[in-house]
């Protein structure tokens, strides 16, 4: 059976008033990849376009998205968020995004760190397609959970 799905195959909720309340930790990671030549501008003008800095703007998008994700995905609980931090580096020709979401509450906090990572990578992109449409947005991830049911810790 499907954890959303009741007893009539109806869509729905999960009922989470029976688990306990512990911290629960998630971490994602996106990867926008640049053409050399995209990469090699962005570092020569300190990592800003024409929109403004980069980085810092995906920062402040990729946890107003963590924060609003029960407004995006379906049958996700409001979760009040102990925690988000949002990391942007570059590796090479590619940014890396890491989106890390702590909460304490009877459920977990993946798909807040997934949305955080994404709309991240998506304001990288938004801010550096006048620079190219060749940007790629990919390897979209959870590399960490912990609380709950399971752990989960990928390399």
């Amino acid at each position: 059976m499907f954890s959303h799905v009741d007893e009539r195959d109806q869509p729905s909720m999960v009922d989470v008033s029976g688990k306990p309340v512990t911290k629960r930790t998630a971490v994602a990671e996106a990867r926008v990849r640049f053409p050399a030549e995209v990469a090699q501008a962005l570092r020569d003008a300190g990592f800003a376009t024409s929109k403004g800095p980069v980085f810092q703007t995906a920062i402040i998008a990729g946890v107003m998205a963590a924060k609003r994700t029960h407004e995006l995905i379906p049958f996700c609980h409001p979760l009040g968020i102990d925690h988000c931090r949002v990391e942007v580096e570059m590796d090479g020709d590619a940014a890396i995004i890491q989106c890390t979401v702590s909460v304490h509450h009877r459920t977990g906090v993946e798909m807040e760190a997934l949305t955080g990572a994404s709309v991240a990578a998506l304001t990288v992109y938004d801010m550096c397609k006048a620079l190219s449409h060749e940007i790629v947005i990919a390897d979209l991830r959870l590399l960490e959970k912990h609380g709950g049911r399971r752990e989960v810790s990928q390399p």
